[in-house]
């Protein structure tokens, strides 16, 4: 299998693509992680918000802790106690942040302020300083005892408690990103080597280079496949595009020596070289036959391969449709000295086909036997049901076709002797017509070489219901 060439612009090439590729895929992965983690944090810090009012976990413990002291006491009296137990050495109470808050009573009394209670002249708050503040409702027994202000300049306690929960989960989701990146970049080789390549290669091909393969190995991956259909399909590009070249070479070819024969005819008798007379405008005549019957032929192929060729299919007895063939032909091979032997046919042998497409494909294998059997040869039908399957098959005496040009005897314009001329060995399309006539209609057709010399064409037919 021809590999994909690495040239020094290809290989560049190739590089380009695969840093494309791992940016992107980078850039998806990242973008996900941040969405991720984005979507975490967001949705921990709603959950503490919208229930900070209703769950004490998420209430500030400067608030829990006043309203258990307010429950113990009946009153706010002595509240500076607790703030300075708070802070004594060795202390087991929490390390409250009371020089951010302030205490009013229910009547809007400052009881605590920024850490100092008991301060004379305090009196009511001022209502601006309200506007600042995050409030916390203080009730004992199911009444309101008072207001707990924080100041807002501060990080919130939702907040602070939100970042504290998330703080394990950031460090945990941290190494995991660093992690699933190292794995990412190594499996990120299996799939964006192979894929830089399959895109390389395509644009090798859009550039016009059929001949592009790409080096496959035994891994069953779906990457693996990729490449291997891209190569099949490279390798049918190439080939249709060398049976497109060879065909209009092929179709130039026949086309002009026929042209020419008629235009050297045609202006030899304009130049007097040769009399207008009825052997000479008969002989351009045949020419202008033998491209009408080519460019017919052309015609039918086209149509056939396109499957666009109609058909009539209808129930006909193979021994009686072989018997007109053989006498159609009788006089031709009388002429040529050439024996065409029908072997026994049973009667009720029936097949459903064309039966006008059957006598083309039938008529054309006997001709192209009569055309390389010697005087004195001969040429064989038979027709048998085997398997349940109609075999028809057309043997001749001549000389065979070389092994190696066995495969090929089918397709379009081939000859067995490249240097003959179309006059005796005909365009090469008679073999090609009757392949795609039987295939269009479910069947199959084979050539071999006989073991005692000669070719045999088989055609198989599923045999009619």
């Amino acid at each position: 299998m021809k590999k994909l060439k690495i040239e020094e612009p290809s290989l560049r090439s190739i590089k380009t693509i695969q840093r494309r590729l791992v940016l992107i895929l980078l850039r998806a992965f990242l973008a996900v992680v941040g969405i991720t983690i984005l979507v975490l944090i967001g949705t921990t810090l709603y959950e503490i918000s919208s229930n900070t009012g209703q769950n004490p976990f998420y209430r500030s413990p400067n608030a829990t802790i006043l309203e258990a002291y307010y429950i113990g006491h009946g009153s706010w009296d002595g509240i500076d106690a607790l703030i300075r137990a708070g802070e004594a050495p060795g202390s087991r109470l929490l390390q409250l942040e009371w020089e951010q808050a302030v205490l009013m009573d229910k009547d809007g009394n400052v009881v605590l302020y920024y850490g100092q209670g008991g301060m004379p002249g305090m009196g009511m708050m001022n209502p601006e300083m309200l506007m600042h503040a995050q409030a916390y409702e203080l009730k004992a027994n199911n009444e309101v005892i008072g207001t707990l202000l924080v100041d807002n300049a501060n990080v919130p306690h939702p907040v602070r408690l939100g970042f504290s929960v998330l703080n394990p989960v950031l460090m945990v989701a941290g190494l995991m990103v660093l992690l699933t990146m190292i794995i990412g970049v190594l499996m990120m080789r299996r799939m964006v080597n192979p894929l830089s390549e399959v895109i390389a290669a395509s644009e090798s091909v859009a550039s016009g280079n059929l001949t592009t393969r790409i080096k496959t190995n035994h891994s069953q991956s779906d990457l693996a496949a990729l490449a291997v259909h891209f190569n099949h399909m490279t390798e049918t590009l190439e080939k249709n595009d060398t049976e497109r070249r060879a065909l209009l070479a092929d179709i130039a070819h026949e086309l002009r020596t026929p042209l020419s024969v008629l235009r050297g005819r045609l202006e030899g008798i304009v130049d007097g070289v040769y009399p207008a007379n009825e052997p000479n405008i008969a002989q351009a005549l045949e020419e202008t036959y033998l491209l009408e019957r080519l460019v017919e032929d052309l015609r039918l192929l086209t149509l056939a391969e396109s499957r666009q060729l109609h058909f009539e299919p209808e129930e006909t007895n193979i021994g009686a449709l072989l018997k007109k063939i053989v006498s159609l032909f009788q006089p031709h091979a009388e002429a040529k000295h050439v024996s065409i032997i029908l072997n026994p046919v049973e009667d009720n042998l029936l097949l459903t086909v064309d039966a006008q497409r059957l006598e083309q494909v039938v008529g054309n294998l006997i001709g192209n036997s009569m055309r390389y059997v010697s005087a004195g040869g001969k040429v064989i039908l038979e027709a048998a049901n085997r398997d349940g399957k109609v075999t028809i098959s057309v043997k001749d005496t001549g000389t065979g076709v070389p092994e190696e040009e066995l495969p090929y005897i089918f397709d379009r314009f081939w000859r067995s002797e490249k240097s003959r001329a179309r006059v005796s060995g005909g365009a090469g399309l008679g073999l090609a017509i009757c392949r795609q006539l039987v295939e269009a209609q479910g069947g199959t057709i084979n050539a071999n070489n006989r073991t005692e010399g000669g070719l045999e064409v088989i055609i198989v037919f599923p045999q009619s219901k």
